[in-house]
């Protein structure tokens, strides 16, 4: 070859050396893709499992390949040839990115010849490709024969290859021997990184502030893993100097002592044992590298694996120590910018290590291969990428200084002090000092965008020209000026590559292809509580996946980028889960707590109490006392931990991790922690609250709505301390919780506790009131059992009282007790319905009686002729029960809503009061709809008006409407009388009512015509007017009967009158006194009153 041809700045060494490595790496991308889909029968291509072209595939096989010339000659081994022709002078310490760039290919190409041979259908889908080309070309593909013939030559690539890199053993060997003052100090044990204080900043406080240094800038954060396959695969193409160089030797040893597999590329792995045992076997004379292979194996075994886990022990603690001092002191990492990167290079070196060994470890040492531990170490290393991009104007800054006011000094007088310095050369040094110098603070200040890359190509290039052996500028006899470059250019990647020095030290995307083990680690992390606090290292791992594609692989990218979002999505779900878990156990320890403070549970001590005081034994002399409620809360000893302790340990643990980063990117996909957590309380929350109801529709048992409070309560102070945890809006979900549980359904389409108190109360209490099992005490205002041989399941006092009406509101809200009130008017539009039925049926006798009430005789007629009478009355009862009901839920609702918003319900009331009587029928009901929404009583009920105008028939003309309505309430004013014959129908002081609830129909009666009249447009106040003349006719009629059956409670019925006008807005006791004798009425009350006297006597 001519010395012209030799020229360095022509061979493009730096350039060429860039490109096919890129390319290397993308078609590793490309072969390893290809490798998993025939491996995985989905991703399988469908000509390989189709049985119609099973015999054809087989034949293609068995004549592969179809030719038998190859041309040996490819850009790799082009490159390799100059190099050696140019006899290049290689020192990972000189010319770091020449030697790296050499050995880098040289491990590239080998890893792509065993990927390519590992490939079972290799043959068969190259043979196709080639067919199916001759078939649409008419002529095989032009590189076919050299690629089927290189794919028959390397069946066995090493051995192929050590047959072919004989020519280039002098210049791989140089290139590896050159890391003998890099390797063995890298590959040291935890105990001399310990003696040694490494990555310290705090063991010499005295020099905290200088800058690191080193001569071998680059070398101190080279990958471990990268430099054990330049010397297991290196020595093995060219393993004669094993033979002959003590130092290979050495370093060969220490490389196979070390690991037990290599990572090829991804997740495929070499075991470097058996395969370079194989690979001897055949040589003669290499016994003794056998035995040195055997050995080496045997050590790797035995303390390959304990070592590794002593250096991921003592890096989890210097990566603290260095992460803690640095978020206190940013500024160090100028300075100190070489330890960070060095921490995250070891680190990851440690967790690749052990990745690949997890699925290939002896049996023997396993608890080496299993670390519990391993989040915590990738959580400082994320925590020291965070600071690096976090502070990286910081460092831009001192390296900005740097470079311009020492780095640049010093190059300078470097190349002053050359002795030869041709004038290419001296044209790139003069360029390096010049950019340098230009260098100013004010660049960064500005914001301004920094571009070294074109300096660091010319460093490249200007080790190519200075590393051939005609060079007259010699970097081999000019050391000092390699090892200052090589400082310049890291101090240069300080500046503008942050990023990509982060990607190059602490990238591990390598757990995308680790899918299993991956999650294995992620379970294991949340199981053990001192290191859920770094379960969210795993999601930050994701952001990581996609700097392992490649353009040459562009359809992966979907495919990894998919996997990336659903790891993400999926472990920050299960830290979400697992907070959730925790939170739920303490709400449920605090309602326990909170349920012992319950008035009822407070009976037995009073007892206790009041036995005590009487001197009355009660009870085994041995018996315990009863522990009081607080009691947990006393601490005779620090060390005791309760349940409730660790909870709260683990559950502040975890919210630590989910309150770390207020966000993450992962293919252009942002993930917010925090929000994970907020919809799963929000979820379980629900399903609390509804829990909580203890709802059993089988035996219809229901909690009382003032446990249920208290127990909502006690989960919500609970919940409202998460906020000390993790900056979460706790109001948000309450708001969102709460609001939803006040209508029927919640956004998820389950029943809420609005529905299951409202079908409770109106299917449970309000009907056993109709069947006569409970009565209404308008004296207690509730609901209350009365004896019957079949007794209650429930206490209908418990659940109808002023508290529980109360504890009912505050938990439903408006919104749930308008509900409420809807369904019941439901009920009463239903009961309506049938008596407009019972009143059409009786249509013409009741229009008779209307105008004949002054004619006894005919009354008493008509009234003969009057068909369902007790049910009218029922009905009207029921409805006047399901009212006053819905009046205790009104007043219960008030009295809450004074409470919390005391001046709008003001207002409100204002308004409602001041209403003048001429106003539109329209505006007043508007006012009322708004009043009755915040519980205040209204003399037309919009809601009863709303139900009963829904009812309205097509077939039947308005004024047939009014009739109806005017006649109905003749019905019920005529039927009152029978009340008397009633046995039930006694007056009782004590509960101010009728033990069957016809002091209801007072309500029941004033409600409905207030409603019927107000759709009708008719006079409420005329209609009203003749109910009563009706009414009083009727039962001063019943004055003059001697019959005792039909008259025994003549006088509870009679007060029945004072109790409608009491109750009506629209009558006065002076319209009563013209109808009816207020000297009855006032008889009346003292005949109730003394026959109650006497009942009690």
């Amino acid at each position: 070859m001519s010395r012209a041809v030799l020229q360095p700045s022509q061979q493009k060494l730096a350039e060429k050396l860039t490109i096919l490595n890129d390319r290397g790496v993308g078609m590793l991308t490309r072969l390893y893709n290809i490798k998993k889909a025939c491996g995985d029968p989905k991703a399988k291509p469908s000509y390989l499992i189709d049985k119609n072209l099973e015999s054809a595939v087989k034949f293609i096989v068995r004549k592969f390949p179809a030719v038998e010339t190859r041309n040996n000659n490819d850009h790799v081994c082009e490159l390799l040839n100059t190099i050696d022709a140019c006899q290049v002078f290689f020192d990972i310490t000189v010319n770091f990115d020449l030697t790296k760039n050499y050995l880098d290919l040289i491990i590239t190409y080998t890893t792509l010849m065993i990927l390519l041979s590992r490939i079972e259908e290799r043959k068969a889908i190259i043979g196709l490709y080639n067919y199916a080309h001759e078939m649409t070309h008419g002529a095989s593909d032009r590189e076919y024969p050299r690629l089927g013939q290189m794919i028959v030559d390397y069946e066995n690539p090493l051995k192929k290859m050590m047959e072919e890199f004989v020519p280039h053993s002098k210049s791989l060997s140089d290139a590896l021997i050159s890391l003998q003052m890099v390797y063995p100090r890298r590959n040291l044990s935890a105990d001399q990184w310990r003696n040694a204080q490494l990555l310290s900043l705090i063991s010499a406080p005295s020099t905290m502030l200088n800058p690191a240094q080193s001569d071998t800038m680059p070398c101190e954060y080279l990958s471990l893993d990268a430099m054990e396959k330049w010397i297991i695969f290196g020595f093995i193409l060219c393993h004669g100097i094993l033979n002959s160089d003590a130092t290979a030797l050495n370093l060969w040893k220490l490389a196979l002592q070390s690991s037990s597999c290599l990572a090829l590329f991804r997740d495929e792995v070499f075991h470097i044992h058996k395969a370079a045992e194989d690979l001897f076997v055949n040589i003669r004379g290499y016994n003794k590298r056998i035995n040195d292979i055997r050995e080496c194996k045997e050590a790797a075994v035995s303390h390959a694996g304990s070592m590794h886990r002593e250096r991921r022990k003592f890096l989890r603690s210097a990566l603290k120590e260095l992460a803690t001092v640095l978020s206190d002191q940013p500024g160090l990492l100028g300075p100190k910018a070489l330890f960070v990167f060095m921490a995250l290079s070891f680190a990851r070196d440690e967790i690749i290590w052990l990745l690949r060994h997890a699925d290939n470890m002896p049996k023997k040492s396993a608890d080496d291969f299993i670390d519990k531990h391993i989040a915590e170490l990738i959580f400082y290393m994320e925590e020291l990428r965070a600071h690096v991009r976090k502070y990286g104007p910081v460092m831009q800054r001192y390296y900005v200084q740097y470079l311009s006011g020492f780095d640049a000094v010093v190059l300078n007088e470097l190349v002053q002090n050359l002795s030869v310095c041709p004038e290419d050369e001296s044209i790139i040094m003069s360029s390096f000092v010049n950019t340098m110098t230009s260098l100013s603070v004010k660049q960064v200040e500005d914001g301004e965008v920094f571009d070294f890359r074109g300096m660091r190509l010319d460093w490249f290039r200007l080790q190519a020209y200075t590393s051939v052996s005609k060079a007259s500028l010699g970097l081999a006899d000019h050391r000092e000026l390699g090892k200052m470059m090589n400082t310049i250019i890291f101090h240069t990647k300080m500046v503008d590559s942050l990023v990509e020095m982060l990607v190059e030290t602490s990238d591990l995307s390598i757990f995308c292809f680790y899918s299993r083990a991956f999650e294995k680690m992620f379970q294991q992390c949340l199981e053990l509580p001192s290191q859920s606090r770094y379960s969210i290292a795993f999601p930050l791992l994701c952001t990581h996946f996609m700097s392992c594609t490649h353009e040459l692989c562009p359809e992966e990218r979907h495919h990894i980028g998919d996997r990336s979002l659903s790891l993400c999505n999926m472990f920050l779900d299960e830290m979400a889960k697992q907070a959730r878990n925790l939170i739920t156990d303490i709400c449920t320890e605090q309602c326990t707590l909170s349920d012992q403070l319950l008035p009822k549970h407070c009976a037995k001590t009073i007892s206790q109490a009041v036995n005590k005081k009487s001197k009355k034994q009660t009870g085994k002399k041995g018996e315990p006392e009863r522990e009081k409620p607080g009691v947990e809360s006393m601490r005779k000893n620090r060390l005791v931990v309760t349940n409730l302790d660790k909870l709260h340990t683990a559950l502040s643990e975890l919210c630590f991790s989910i309150n770390y980063v207020p966000n993450m990117v992962v293919w252009e996909h942002t993930f917010t922690p925090r929000e994970y957590l907020t919809s799963h309380l929000e979820i379980r929350f629900t399903k609390s609250i509804v829990g909580m109801t203890m709802y059993n529709q089988a035996t219809q048992e229901i909690a009382k709505p003032s446990e249920l409070l208290t127990s909502v309560r006690a989960y919500m102070t609970v919940l409202q301390s998460i906020e000390n945890y993790v900056q979460i809006d706790i109001t948000r979900v309450f708001n969102n919780v709460l609001l939803q549980q006040t209508q029927h359904l919640d956004s998820h389409g389950e029943p809420t506790i609005t529905s299951l108190y409202t079908n409770w109360y109106l299917e449970t209490l309000l009907r056993q009131v109709s069947n006569g099992h409970i009565a209404y005490f308008p004296a207690m205002k509730a609901f209350v059992n009365l004896p019957t041989e079949n007794e209650l399941t429930f206490n209908a006092e418990e659940y109808s009282d002023i508290s529980e009406m109360r504890a009912l509101s505050e938990l439903l809200g408006p919104y749930g007790m308008k509900f409420l009130s809807e369904s019941l008017m439901w009920h009463i539009s239903s009961q309506v319905a049938e008596l407009k039925k019972l009143v059409v049926e009786n249509v013409e006798v009741l229009t008779q009686m209307r105008t004949s009430f002054d004619k006894p005789d005919q009354m008493a007629a008509l009234f003969k002729r009057l068909s369902s009478v007790d049910s009218v009355l029922k009905r009207m009862t029921i409805i006047g029960v399901i009212l006053s009901f819905r009046s205790l839920a009104q007043e219960a609702l008030r009295d809450v809503l004074s409470y919390h918003i005391p001046f709008l319900v003001s207002s409100i009331e204002d308004f409602k009061d001041h209403i003048p009587r001429e106003t539109d029928m329209k505006v007043a009901m508007n006012v009322y709809e708004l009043s009755s929404a915040a519980g205040l009583p209204c003399e037309i009920d919009p809601a009863l008006v709303v139900a009963l105008s829904s009812q309205k028939s097509e077939n039947i003309s308005p004024e047939e409407e009014y009739k109806i309505a005017c006649l109905l309430m003749v019905f019920v004013a005529v039927s009152l009388p029978t009340l008397a014959s009633n046995v039930m129908s006694q007056y009782s002081p004590a509960i101010e009512g009728h033990c069957n609830n016809i002091h209801c129909l007072a309500k029941a009666i004033n409600q409905i015509a207030a409603a019927l009249f107000t759709i009708h447009k008719g006079s409420i106040e005329d209609r009203l007017k003749e109910f009563l003349a009706l009414a009083s006719s009727s039962l001063l009629k019943i004055g003059q009967e001697t019959d005792k059956t039909t008259t025994r409670n003549r006088e509870s019925v009679y007060l029945l009158l004072d109790m409608i006008v009491q109750e009506s807005p629209f009558l006065t006791m002076d319209l009563l006194e013209s109808c009816f004798p207020y000297v009855l009425l006032r008889n009346a009350y003292h005949a109730v009153y003394k026959q109650s006297v006497t009942c009690s006597a």
